[in-house]
């Protein structure tokens, strides 16, 4: 079986750039800076049906995307979870949360609607991102 993207983490996200085992996609909703990593394995849904080789890749990009963020973006808190309940495909969302985000300190799913970028700004986060990285 050959990995594939599921249709909606597509729709909902770009590709920002390919690490060692996870695509870094970047959300299209500029509400947050939220980030999401895809292990590029096929029919995976749970971290432990990963190889422990996997499972340790993917905790280090984890680690290294988190991190980054919150030097990007100064936020209080990241983030990180893989909840999968609408999407079975493994992925892991990391977000960064500021008391003045809207929804603070609630959470994000399900809180109003998506709002694309504008002007520009995505393309100065990502900026930040990557010298983060």
């Amino acid at each position: 079986m050959q990995f594939a993207l599921d249709e909606r983490l597509e729709r909902d996200s770009e590709l920002v750039t390919v690490l060692g085992l996870c695509q870094l996609r970047l959300m299209k909703d500029s509400r947050w800076p939220w980030l999401m990593l895809v292990p590029q394995r096929a029919g995976v849904s749970e971290i432990f049906e990963l190889t422990p080789l996997d499972q340790t890749l993917l905790t280090f990009e984890t680690n290294a995307v988190a991190a980054a963020l919150k030097t990007a973006t100064g936020a209080r808190k990241i983030n990180v979870g893989a909840l999968g309940n609408i999407v079975p495909q493994l992925h892991v969302h990391i977000v960064a949360r500021m008391e003045a985000d809207p929804n603070w300190p609630g959470p994000i799913w399900g809180h109003g609607s998506a709002e694309p970028y504008r002007d520009g700004a995505e393309q100065d986060f990502l900026k930040k991102l990557i010298e983060a990285l």
